[in-house]
């Protein structure tokens, strides 16, 4: 499976839950940031590629202060203000989203894409998938335009069991 999920209908299979090529997965993910770099002229320094990379190791949520231990252990600096540097650049770019829930960051699975992401996050391990959806199709959208509101920008946060997790709790 590419970074990229196959949709069908309004949402996508989240990725992070499902088994796949984890080394591709980051490679893709890595080469795809870079290509977009070029083409809109942003600085995708070695710090912000670092960043980037560390949060594609793993399908959960780092949050700046691991972030930044992550970074001083690879040579780059240990003041906070390079992590949430490098985060900031992330978000705003669209390579990655900050879980509110978490007060961390992920790396995002759509890059490049305008999308309403839907996080699940695993309570018991903290593990954490991204789909989307249209929100303006469904009921939110219903509600939206009931009352002349135009919806700009939505994050779905949803808390339970990843698939591992539910089979040890049901075993």
């Amino acid at each position: 499976m590419t970074r990229r999920e196959k949709s069908s209908g309004d949402t996508a299979r989240p990725l992070g839950f499902e088994r796949h090529d984890h080394a591709s997965c980051i490679a893709t993910a890595l080469a795809e940031a870079e290509s977009r770099s070029r083409q809109e002229g942003l600085r995708f320094t070695p710090v912000r590629r670092k960043a980037l990379e560390v949060l594609l190791q793993e399908h959960r949520a780092v949050g700046a202060y691991e972030m930044l231990d992550r970074l001083r252990d690879s040579g780059f600096g240990s003041q906070p203000p390079v992590a949430y540097r490098a985060l900031d650049f992330l978000v705003a770019n669209g390579f990655a989203h900050k879980i509110e829930r978490l007060n961390a960051f992920i790396a995002c699975a759509h890059p490049g894409d305008t999308h309403s992401p839907v996080f699940m996050i695993c309570r018991a391990c903290d593990s954490v998938a991204e789909t989307h959806t249209t929100p303006a199709r469904g009921a939110l959208g219903d509600a939206a335009r009931a009352t002349g509101f135009r919806i700009e920008r939505t994050v779905v946060e949803a808390l339970g069991l990843c698939p591992g997790c539910a089979d040890k709790a049901d075993a």
